[in-house]
């Protein structure tokens, strides 16, 4: 629980590239006071809670001065410190992906429901303004299929996970959240060690989606696009916008003797009100941890599209799937 009534006392675990974000927003959130930051890159640790007027702690020194951390730690130690913060009895957001496989999958699981404080999984684009109005968009449109795209260059930084567990697993999951349903088929191909994939999921329903990602095409894409029944939608991450294009009605027409084809339809452009989707995922983890509520991204949440992520990985490199794990 708050130590007191006015702050959550917040830290941070890991502060890389984005856990130096993590410390930033926590400064900044009106609701949260950042304690600490700590880092087995003591330098690290030591330069970034000097910019935010806070200390370097070792790791159990944090877990005691605070209400919730946040671990951005690589993801082969995730089982490892998340538990440790539950031991302590510490409120955790852990990055994505929740963990590395799934053989440690069932016992976080268990740990974390016997747990007395509240564990969410950071799949960022669920708190993208885009996917927010997105979601209100959906309810009563018959879905045929969703196609999504995460392209980009090589990043200048080393990234373990491959383009499907580092970004491919961000469309798994809006996609399970969407769909509300977990896929049937899973078909996939992958070149350069999966620096390039796509996959292609199916649906007792009827209704697939197709996945790409990569990080060898030089421009950066981030989108999505829903075929449904009565309207297609196009939505874009980065600039956090949506058009809906409906009644498209082709019609022949005829100019000086020629004959052309064209087709018109309406499109709308929902108002969106752009946000940072970090600061948004982070004030709600804060707001949860200060009302004993339940995350909007579960651990559940994470397993699933950690499960599929994986069986795409798997069938793309040509070895076995690994064992998925089956909703309750």
């Amino acid at each position: 629980m708050p130590r007191n009534e006015g702050l959550i006392d917040v830290g941070v675990i890991g502060v890389g590239s984005m856990g130096q974000h993590h410390a930033r927003i926590y400064d900044e959130l009106p609701n949260a006071n950042l304690v600490g930051v700590t880092d087995v890159d003591e330098t690290q640790a030591e330069e970034t809670a000097a910019k935010h007027g806070v200390e370097a702690l070792d790791r159990e020194s944090l877990l005691e001065a605070v209400d919730a951390v946040s671990v951005v730690v690589p993801t082969q130690f995730h089982y490892d410190v998340v538990t440790q913060c539950l031991d302590a009895n510490v409120a955790t957001f852990v990055e994505k992906p929740v963990l590395d496989d799934l053989e440690q999958a069932d016992a976080l699981q268990s740990r974390v429901e016997r747990a007395d404080v509240p564990v969410q999984v950071g799949h960022i684009e669920r708190f993208n303004p885009a996917v927010t109005t997105l979601e209100q968009l959906i309810d009563d449109l018959t879905i045929v299929s969703v196609r999504a795209q995460r392209l980009g260059p090589a990043p200048d930084r080393e990234i373990e996970d491959s383009a499907v567990l580092d970004l491919m697993i961000h469309d798994i999951d809006i996609v399970l959240s969407l769909l509300d349903d977990d896929p049937v088929s899973v078909t996939s191909a992958g070149v350069d060690g999966n620096r390039h994939a796509s996959a292609l999921l199916e649906f007792e329903g009827g209704t697939m989606a197709s996945l790409t990602a990569s990080r060898k095409t030089q421009k950066k894409v981030r989108t999505l696009e829903i075929t449904a029944e009565e309207c297609l939608i196009e939505l874009d991450y980065i600039n956090q916008s949506i058009e809906i294009h409906r009644n498209s009605v082709p019609e022949y027409i005829e100019q000086d003797g020629d004959v052309r084809f064209k087709h018109e339809s309406i499109v709308e452009r929902p108002t969106i009100t752009n946000a940072e989707p970090l600061q948004k995922e982070l004030a709600s983890f804060v707001d949860v941890v200060e009302a004993h509520g339940v995350p909007e991204v579960t651990v559940k949440d994470g397993i699933a599209a950690l499960s599929v992520a994986l069986e795409i990985e798997a069938k793309a490199l040509g070895v076995d799937s690994p064992e998925v794990i089956a909703d309750d």
